[in-house]
């Protein structure tokens, strides 16, 4: 009865804090996207330039922790480029810049699964490189990868609890708010950790439904 009592009290807060978690995992995964695909590409790229950036900047992500990034954009990049900073604005390209990072390998690994004759072919017919990836191989790429996209938005969905130490108020400060309130922190946590579950598994289900779909679509061709 008390967990009710409590949900009933703190649904509008922690909806909220739902709708903060969604928008900049939405947010950021469309920024990661684009990053993904630009160093997906460079990381495939005969220039030893760009693959060189871009295996800069994976061992540079992937080799710090997502909490780091954020207190370093938050508390270092921000202030001295812009003499403020923004919470919100700097979860994101923090949230963006770790996912993109993992996203640049589910591109890669996508366009290495497209077989190479279909980049000879449309370069044979006088298309060039980052027109043959735009029109050929990445359409069929994405295909194969929206499986991995739709696991990286989960991965997301769980990091922006990270975001509660440079103080945006998403599910999880939001639940540590109340908890603070009402001095009920298994209650509420447990709340929290079932809109969590909620969200979560949802998303799984249908990233299974169109890996099958996917699947029947590929066995049909």
């Amino acid at each position: 009865m008390q967990l009710l009592d409590i949900l009933k009290t703190s649904l509008p807060s922690l909806m909220t804090g739902v709708l903060v978690t969604i928008k900049i995992s939405v947010i950021s995964l469309i920024f990661a996207f684009i990053i993904g695909i630009i160093f997906g590409i460079f990381s495939i790229s005969k220039s030893k330039i760009l693959k060189t950036i871009a295996n800069i900047y994976l061992y540079i992500v992937r080799g710090t922790p997502l909490m780091i990034q954020a207190l370093f954009i938050y508390f270092g990049i921000a202030p001295l480029i812009f003499g403020r900073s923004d919470a919100v604005i700097c979860g994101i390209v923090a949230i963006a810049l770790n996912a993109g990072a993992y996203m640049s390998e589910i591109f890669r690994g996508g366009i290495q699964a497209i077989d190479i004759g279909q980049m000879e072919a449309a370069r044979s017919l006088g298309l060039g490189y980052f027109k043959t990836m735009q029109k050929v191989i990445l359409p069929q790429a994405i295909k194969i990868m929206i499986p991995s996209i739709i696991n990286q938005f989960i991965v997301t969905i769980k990091d922006t609890s990270i975001l509660s130490v440079i103080s945006i108020r998403e599910l999880t400060l939001s639940g540590q708010i109340i908890v603070a309130r009402n001095f009920k922190p298994f209650q509420t946590y447990a709340i929290v950790g079932g809109m969590y579950f909620i969200l979560i598994t949802t998303l799984s289900i249908v990233s299974k439904y169109l890996e099958r779909r996917l699947q029947r679509g590929h066995k049909s061709n």
